[in-house]
């Protein structure tokens, strides 16, 4: 059963049918993939769901349907988060990217001001997170996952999304509150657009982290729109995936919200379009401000996020970015 699954994947142009086939299997039956290799030559009865139920997941997979959606659930760290229709469907190499986070802000001397040891309400300092276009929540909560001392704000334009992040968000909280080590920091899901900046201005939803924040890290739409994309993609929402014709439509204008909420020694980290390390590298250095900018790699060696640091320098005004020559793109809109 399981080879011929992994056959009619394969067939079907799907990049990893082996693993899918597996998945597929153990999702029906409630076996591990133990279980599976260890009962490779037991007859299947004729009320196993594997005969019941599998063919119609097979058929699905088969059409190209998210393998995440058919399973209902998306791996991020330790954590399986819920996705569907309506949210961007994380992918392996945002894990690359959360594990960069992750290292960041372990490796980060972090101040003791007294607004910090309010807001973590245990008189330890925490760091201050902010993901930016957080979709299913996944960065924001594989953050706040690995790091119990961090406050961490999740930020979402579209509706659908943001109650697929607020359901993983009280999920984390139940497992989370069922573990014995202690948690200082917390985490929130709330409704902005990541390129208007009335969101950190006076009386915006940010406004409280303006120049706090240790770590900003985003996960914007970024494909540009003359990209081939593969099926699976294309049952994302558009508006998550595509950024212009460059990739870059959503993120030029959300730089002015990043550069307000770093405080110096901050740190930034967005991933991006495998073409787009160049053009991430030139606008991060025309900021002025960011400093220590790198480019990193996915497993594949392609181009897949860039970093950099805040420094203390304030922009030159000539430096500072027009927003609106940047309004009307999709996500602004």
């Amino acid at each position: 059963m399981l080879s011929g699954v992994a056959e009619a994947l394969a067939a079907a142009g799907c990049p990893s049918p082996q693993a899918d086939a597996e998945q597929l299997m153990m999702h029906v039956s409630g076996r591990s993939r133990t279980d599976l290799v260890l009962s490779r030559r037991d007859p299947v009865g004729p009320g196993d769901p594997l005969l019941a139920d599998l063919p119609a997941l097979v058929d699905r997979r088969v059409a190209r349907e998210p393998l995440q959606h058919i399973l209902g659930t998306a791996p991020m760290g330790r954590l399986e988060l819920a996705v569907g229709p309506g949210v961007f469907v994380p992918r392996p190499e945002t894990e690359l990217l959360a594990e960069w986070c992750i290292g960041f802000l372990g490796k980060t001397p972090l101040d003791d001001a007294p607004e910090r040891r309010e807001a973590d309400g245990a008189g330890k300092p925490g760091p201050v997170v902010v993901d930016l276009c957080t979709g299913s929540g996944a960065l924001a909560l594989a953050i706040a996952d690995a790091v119990p001392a961090a406050s961490v704000t999740g930020v979402e334009l579209d509706p659908a999304a943001l109650e697929w992040a607020r359901r993983n968000a009280a999920a984390c909280r139940e497992l989370w509150a069922g573990e014995r080590a202690p948690r200082t920091g917390g985490v929130r899901v709330i409704a902005g657009d990541v390129t208007d900046p009335a969101l950190v201005a006076d009386g915006g939803a940010l406004a409280d982290l303006r120049g706090r924040v240790d770590l900003v890290v985003s996960n914007p739409p970024y494909v540009p729109l003359a990209a081939d994309v593969g099926p699976e993609v294309r049952h994302d929402p558009h508006h998550a995936v595509f950024g212009g014709d460059d990739g870059l439509d959503v993120i030029r204008p959300m730089m002015n919200n990043v550069l307000a909420l770093l405080k110096p020694g901050g740190a930034v980290a967005i991933e991006h379009d495998d073409d787009s390390g160049a053009d991430m590298t030139e606008l991060f250095a025309g900021t002025g401000i960011l400093r220590d900018i790198g480019v990193h790699r996915d497993l594949a060696g392609r181009d897949r996020f860039t970093v950099a640091r805040r420094g203390a320098a304030e922009r030159r005004p000539h430096e500072q970015s027009d927003r609106h020559s940047h309004e009307g793109t999709d996500q602004a809109t």
